[in-house]
């Protein structure tokens, strides 16, 4: 028997470039709160991305490698690896700098839906205020460190090192299948001539 959970919708969001196992923890966080968990998959447009004076290196195209439908595939797997029923989540796009009309996206009303965060820095801070600002209701979590970053691992698939203990082993055959250190080597030479 499942337990109650306290709101018919959970909302969770980020980059994910890649997914790996604290985005994993993420999601299970979130989904202990809502009986349906979606998936905000930002920057999905690469060619509409914003920087933000809080984070200096999410808008560069090394920090975004991977196209929606690949993370998308990568979340999806590992999630069904996991053994979460595919009834109980969504995939979406979500666009981060506009969280006005996010009622396009994911469920919004504070009755019914909870937005989830997960604060290490003023980013994710920022993107906080920015949903209460617009009246979702959001739950942070502030102060665990944050134990994986993805740019460790975009840096270990350039460089040859080991990464498998970092990301599902769904998201390690997406990175094989999409030959992401290939793309990661393109991506380093293009931003080291510019």
């Amino acid at each position: 028997m499942q337990a109650h959970k306290p709101f018919k919708y959970a909302v969770v969001h980020g980059r994910f470039q890649p997914f790996h196992n604290e985005h994993l923890a993420y999601l299970r966080w979130a989904h202990s709160y809502g009986t349906h968990l979606f998936i905000g998959v930002t920057n999905f447009d690469r060619t509409t991305i914003q920087k933000e004076s809080t984070s200096n290196h999410r808008h560069t195209a090394f920090a975004n490698p991977f196209t929606y439908w690949e993370r998308a595939a990568m979340i999806q797997d590992t999630l069904l690896e996991a053994g979460v029923d595919p009834t109980q989540f969504t995939i979406v796009a979500l666009p981060i700098h506009t969280p006005e009309k996010w009622s396009e996206f994911v469920p919004t009303d504070p009755n019914e839906s909870i937005h989830l965060l997960r604060v290490f820095s003023e980013w994710e801070q920022e993107k906080a205020n920015r949903l209460q600002s617009v009246g979702y209701q959001v739950i942070t979590e502030v102060g665990s460190p944050k134990l994986i970053s993805a740019s460790t691992i975009r840096e270990a698939i350039l460089f040859d090192k080991n990464y498998s203990d970092l990301v599902p082993p769904a998201v390690a055959v997406w990175l094989k299948r999409i030959n992401a250190k290939l793309r990661l080597e393109n991506l380093n030479a293009l931003e080291s001539q510019a």
